[in-house]
C-alpha cells in the first residue's frame, strides 16, 4: 500500500513556492490517490495535469499499481481547510453551524478560532413602528462551524 505522508511530500514539494494549497489528500488501501488543490483565483487543469505527473514521476507503478486523481476542491464544496475561508472574506457564504442553523451572509472575518458573517436581519430600531432589514455581525467560534462554502451567484 501506497504511503500517504510519502504521497503528501510529493504534493507538497510540487507546491513549494507556489500560490496553490492542499485543501484535500485521501489514499484507500486499494491504492486510489485522490488530490485536492486550490487557491484564490481557482485552479487551472493544466496545473492538476503537472501535478498529476509529478507524482507519477515519484511513484513506480511496478511497485504497486495505483489510481491518481487531481482535481480541484471545487466551486460551492464546503471550506476544508481555513485558507479556504481566508480567500472567501468579503463573499457570500452558506454556514451549517453543529446546533443545525444555517447561516448566509458575507464572510467578514476568518482565523483559526472564529470567523465573522454579516447576515440579513430584522432589527426593531428606535423610533420605528417596524422592523427593519440590516447586516449584523454574528461571531461564531470554529468548534461551532459544521460546514461553510461559497455561495455561487450567476446574477
Amino acid at each position: 500500500m501506497i504511503e500517504k505522508a510519502k504521497v503528501q511530500a510529493l504534493v507538497e514539494q510540487w507546491l513549494d513556492g507556489k500560490d496553490y494549497f492542499l485543501t484535500d489528500l485521501t489514499v484507500t488501501p486499494d491504492d486510489c490517490i485522490t488530490v485536492e488543490i486550490d487557491q484564490a483565483e481557482g485552479v487551472w487543469i493544466e496545473d492538476c495535469v503537472q501535478l498529476s505527473r509529478f507524482i507519477e514521476e515519484h511513484l513506480s507503478r511496478d511497485e504497486e499499481d495505483y489510481e491518481l486523481e487531481v482535481g480541484s476542491a471545487g466551486l460551492g464544496q464546503p471550506f476544508k481547510v481555513l485558507r479556504q475561508w481566508q480567500n472567501h472574506v468579503g463573499k457570500q457564504v452558506e454556514i451549517l453551524t453543529t446546533d443545525g442553523r444555517k447561516l448566509k451572509g458575507e464572510l467578514r472575518e476568518a482565523d483559526a478560532d472564529h470567523i465573522v458573517v454579516a447576515v440579513r436581519q430584522k432589527v426593531q430600531v428606535e423610533g420605528k413602528k417596524r422592523p427593519v432589514l440590516q447586516d449584523v455581525d454574528v461571531n461564531l467560534p470554529m468548534t461551532e462551524v459544521k460546514s461553510g462554502k461559497y455561495i455561487i451567484d450567476f446574477k
